[in-house]
């Protein structure tokens, strides 16, 4: 049984601070713990201690070479720190006694699911590697996907071909819909050229499936949402006409105990998944 955690009792004060704030607004755990060390004189071992981590991993996060992403994981954070209520809704907690009690009474306001935005994929692409390097589920929701994870040297491919690859699922447009033929003349592209790269994409992706669970299913609707899944975090932009989905703001939504914005995404995909044609 692990012992009990002590935790780190910062002065109220600090937890007031705009820059403490900030940094648990964008949950950036890194900032946060060096705050922890600059007002409450604590040291990487100590707030090992408190958050139930080692002091290896304490130092990749304060130096960016780690981010957290679980819930399970920011939870223990907050109890580590002995985070206030306003600071937990902050970072996306239920208050302690909304936890006690298990009532749903609470300011949606509170519990920001948007973490970060991007201006575009580019612009998100260092992250996500990032984190599709440990991902053990990724989830693409796209129109052909090459720039993504159908070609060598797309996006995700990569995270695909390491030796503990992540389960794959991709949802790519029907080359034969009527809807791949509207998206086709939003961008400016003739229909069987489009069609010609989602055949391309699942060709490639095929090569995928004997060395890993990789499955691809072909969806009819009019292509709207973008989506990137790398286990409890999305990367959604969107689809529109004049541009692609690459080109399109990202926005980094992350999974909180009452947000709807990352169940949402999940329910849709999940829909397209069991309306889709399975071909790999």
């Amino acid at each position: 049984m692990r012992a009990a955690l002590v935790p780190i009792e910062l002065p109220e004060w600090a937890w007031q601070r705009a820059e403490v704030r900030q940094a648990l607004r964008a949950r950036d755990v890194g900032a946060v713990f060096r705050h922890v060390q600059q007002y409450a004189g604590a040291s990487q071992a100590r707030i090992a201690t408190a958050t139930g981590m080692t002091q290896a991993r304490v130092n990749e996060i304060i130096n960016g070479r780690r981010e957290v992403s679980r819930l399970d994981v920011y939870e223990r954070i907050a109890e580590g720190l002995n985070m206030p209520d306003d600071a937990r809704h902050l970072l996306g907690l239920a208050s302690q006694r909304e936890k006690r009690s298990g009532g749903r009474a609470f300011d949606l306001a509170a519990f920001p699911e948007v973490v970060r935005v991007y201006a575009d994929q580019a612009s998100a692409a260092e992250e996500i590697r990032r984190q599709a390097r440990t991902a053990a589920e990724l989830d693409v929701l796209a129109v052909r996907g090459l720039g993504l994870i159908g070609l060598n040297d797309s996006l995700l491919r990569g995270s695909v071909l390491r030796p503990s690859p992540p389960r794959v699922r991709v949802l790519l447009l029907h080359p034969e819909a009527p809807s791949l033929a509207v998206r086709a003349a939003e961008i400016g592209e003739s229909a069987e050229s489009l069609a010609s790269g989602v055949r391309l994409s699942e060709a490639r992706l095929r090569e995928l499936s004997s060395s890993g669970d990789v499955r691809v299913y072909r969806y009819r609707m009019l292509p709207t949402w973008r989506i990137i899944r790398l286990d409890s975090t999305l990367f959604v932009s969107a689809f529109d006409a004049g541009w692609e989905g690459h080109e399109s703001a990202t926005y980094k939504v992350m999974e909180t105990p009452h947000g709807p914005l990352y169940r949402g995404f999940r329910r849709m995909f999940e829909a397209i998944v069991d309306d889709g044609v399975r071909t790999v």
